[in-house]
């Protein structure tokens, strides 16, 4: 973005006088009038400096996505697990909730990784939405319902004592598993499945491969006898020349998606009386919709986890 400083003036500068409002930082008699003169950058520098951030009153990429970050409220955007992790007051807020009801994050960082995701799954399980970890509207409604038990309380909670969710486990670190893809949607949700190990592992062994490519290096490495080496393909596999004859394979629709992980489990264990390979036919999937996707990549994610370990 080109930096906001002294003397701008336009909708941008609103913007950021918006939000420096918003995180109670004054602007002078004038408010938000969308002209970035001394009382704006005397506010920048205050919450440059409250960050530690380098104080010199410009609204750059850093300042910009700090400000954006500390003016996100809970409900404005999707949050899961992902790399590199999601952050901001939003995430705060969720942590300081899911903390007072009980269910422990640990302490509040802003930083939405596996203990937050485990976390959010215990209290979607003990209010019968569906455990996947992803905080969208239902959630945040849930939550909000629930306003009179955790508001006042204490926001912060040390427990780190329970462990992470299944694809934080070992097995994301010691199976080799391949990731592959064909078309728009079986592209992206095997980019947010490879992101999902990453940010519960960094050291996860997993790669994105061509589907046309990907099946001679898995049998290789099977070959080699690791015995868990596998390959996970996404993609429209109604186009036989795409599909291998026995692979075991697992359709996703709407209708079926609480099924989904046991699924997949059954499929990946079926894999390895086979070549290692599950096709997942994501044909029927709406590839406009960032929960949906979201929502299948981390089933997909426990059902192959469930079975490898």
């Amino acid at each position: 973005m080109k930096p906001i400083r002294l003397g701008d003036r336009g909708p941008a500068v609103e913007d950021v006088q918006r939000r420096l409002l918003v995180l109670g930082h004054g602007l002078g008699p004038t408010g938000v009038d969308g002209v970035f003169l001394a009382a704006t950058k005397d506010a920048v520098v205050d919450f440059q400096r409250s960050l530690e951030l380098e104080t010199d009153g410009v609204v750059g990429n850093r300042t910009w996505a700090a400000l954006v970050d500390a003016t996100f409220s809970l409900g404005d955007r999707l949050l899961y697990l992902r790399f590199p992790h999601l952050h901001g007051r939003d995430v705060g807020s969720l942590q300081g909730t899911l903390n007072a009801l009980g269910f422990a994050c640990g302490r509040v960082d802003g930083i939405f990784g596996t203990y937050t995701e485990r976390a959010v799954r215990e209290f979607q399980l003990s209010t019968g939405h569906p455990v996947d970890g992803i905080v969208g509207s239902e959630t945040v409604r849930a939550l909000m319902n629930l306003r009179h038990v955790w508001e006042g309380k204490d926001t912060d909670s040390p427990d780190f004592s329970k462990v992470g969710p299944a694809r934080a486990a070992d097995v994301l670190a010691s199976s080799v598993i391949g990731v592959g893809h064909t078309g728009t949607v079986g592209r992206d949700l095997a980019e947010r499945f490879v992101n999902q190990a990453s940010a519960a592992r960094p050291d996860a062994r997993l790669t994105l491969l061509e589907v046309r490519d990907a099946g001679a290096s898995v049998e290789e490495r099977a070959e080699g006898g690791s015995g868990r080496d596998l390959l996970v393909a996404f993609g429209d596999f109604d186009r036989r020349e795409l599909r291998k004859e026995g692979d075991p394979a697992v359709t996703v629709d709407s209708e079926h998606g609480g099924s989904l992980p046991g699924r997949v489990a059954t499929a990946v264990r079926a894999a390895y009386d086979a070549d290692h390979r599950v096709m997942i036919d994501v044909s029927g999937l709406d590839g406009t919709d960032e929960q949906a996707l979201q929502r299948v990549a981390v089933a997909v994610m426990d059902g192959v986890c469930s079975a490898l370990a």
